[in-house]
């Protein structure tokens, strides 16, 4: 049987696939990208409708292909796929889909991979998991047990249309929870949003969007998340055209928000008392933004337009005067929980010690503990930037960058 072999295999054909390709191209490094569906299939089959990019086409984007849309819309998750499939085309690259990675290990005492697939075996020099952040949705232990109740993952869900009639208890309030609850209110459902810790910067201020000031603040470029804000999110959403997500404004809308969900005991739903103190937060990080943009702007001397409103705050609505931290969920009418509490990720096809004991990546950005294994794609990987689809862009050159550095290594020849 002849066994396929190339220097270094990437795997997945989402945009941290496509970007490594791209920078593996340039260099002219043989390697073969292998997606087990489409191209982005993420994009069009784990996103609900309404989906938008969360940055304008402007930022969110490789450097070398523009979006067809306006640089200041916000690209639907459609969009988003087929520009991935036409970068792909763009610079011709070596990407199989339909191919399933099953297992890889290494050679017995040599260098390289041995990699099982679903379209056969393939030795590779190096291996790239490019599988990204978003494998596995998440639904904690605390799921009630209750067939009467519609529960689905943030990834599951698509429409209002696909929910039973009744109210709906969104667990969950980063960008994913706080867009479908504004969907699902507008569409005429009473929503209960469960609110954890959040960062909720302003999707624009003077003038610029919030991707402008976050690269002229130099704040995309944080190596490391904050101590004490690893379980904190980001609410910030480019639907209708793209608006700051207010939770004030939500719940004068007639969203009532809740604490984080605490525990489900006999069909009553526990919140924690911390609604208060997590809008606060929300509220500082958002401010925190605005004094840092008016700073730069006055040591710049930037001419930008003042906006004096973008500091006014709405009164306290009464779920938040009063928080809610019991709810009976049958006669609230709560016929479906959805479930926005992220993602884990699967690499139980890597068969080579590269995890810790949580099976999280070990890894200096990107660059595992064993030689030849590469990770792609992962949050925080070199910095605040790197799961945005710029910043993975620029993560696969580095990533590229350290792996022609060991093939020059091992094509060294000795003077005879």
């Amino acid at each position: 049987m002849t066994i396929e072999k190339t220097d270094t295999l990437v795997v997945g054909g989402g945009q941290a696939g496509i970007a490594m390709s791209e920078h593996l191209g340039k260099l002219g490094i043989p390697h073969i990208v292998v997606e087990r569906d489409r191209i982005a299939e993420r994009w069009r089959t784990g996103r609900w409708d309404s989906l938008k990019a969360n940055g304008p086409a402007w930022h969110d984007r490789f450097p070398n292909l523009e979006f067809d849309i306006a640089p200041d819309d916000f690209a639907s998750k459609d969009e988003c796929a087929d520009y991935f499939e036409a970068y792909a085309k763009q610079f011709d690259m070596p990407v199989r889909t339909g191919v399933q990675v099953n297992n890889v290990e290494r050679k017995a005492n040599k260098q390289g991979f041995i990699v099982e697939t679903s379209a056969g075996t393939i030795e590779a020099e190096r291996i790239v998991a490019a599988t990204g952040p978003f494998q596995h949705p998440v639904i904690p232990s605390i799921a009630p047990v209750d067939d009467t109740i519609l529960q689905i993952h943030s990834a599951d869900y698509r429409n209002p249309g696909q929910l039973p009639e009744g109210a709906v208890l969104i667990i969950g309030a980063g960008s994913s929870g706080a867009q479908i609850a504004d969907e699902l209110q507008k569409a005429g459902r009473q929503v209960f949003l469960s609110v954890g810790a959040h960062d909720r910067p302003p999707r624009s201020y003077r003038n610029r969007d919030f991707c402008w000031w976050l690269g002229v603040l130099g704040l995309w470029d944080a190596p490391a998340l904050e101590p004490g804000k690893e379980h904190v999110t980001i609410a910030v959403s480019g639907a209708y055209g793209g608006k700051t997500i207010n939770f004030r404004a939500l719940a004068h809308e007639g969203i009532t928000l809740v604490g984080m969900t605490k525990s489900f005991t006999n069909g009553t739903v526990t919140f924690q008392a911390d609604l208060v103190n997590n809008i606060t937060g929300g509220d500082k990080s958002y401010l925190d933004i605005l004094d840092k943009a008016d700073a730069y702007i006055l040591d710049n001397g930037l001419d930008l337009p003042e906006e004096p409103d973008a500091r006014a705050q709405l009164s306290d609505p009464e779920c938040l005067s009063n928080p809610i931290l019991e709810l009976d969920l049958a006669a609230a009418g709560v016929s479906s929980i959805i479930w926005a509490t992220g993602y884990t990720q699967d690499y139980s096809w890597l068969k080579v010690d590269v995890l810790d004991e949580n099976n999280r990546p070990k890894h200096q950005r990107g660059v595992s503990s064993v030689p030849g294994i590469y990770f792609l794609g992962l949050p925080w990987q070199s910095r605040r930037g790197s799961s945005f689809i710029w910043g993975v862009w620029h993560d696969a050159k580095y990533i590229a960058d350290q792996i022609e550095i060991q093939r020059n290594y091992q094509a060294y020849q000795a003077p005879s």
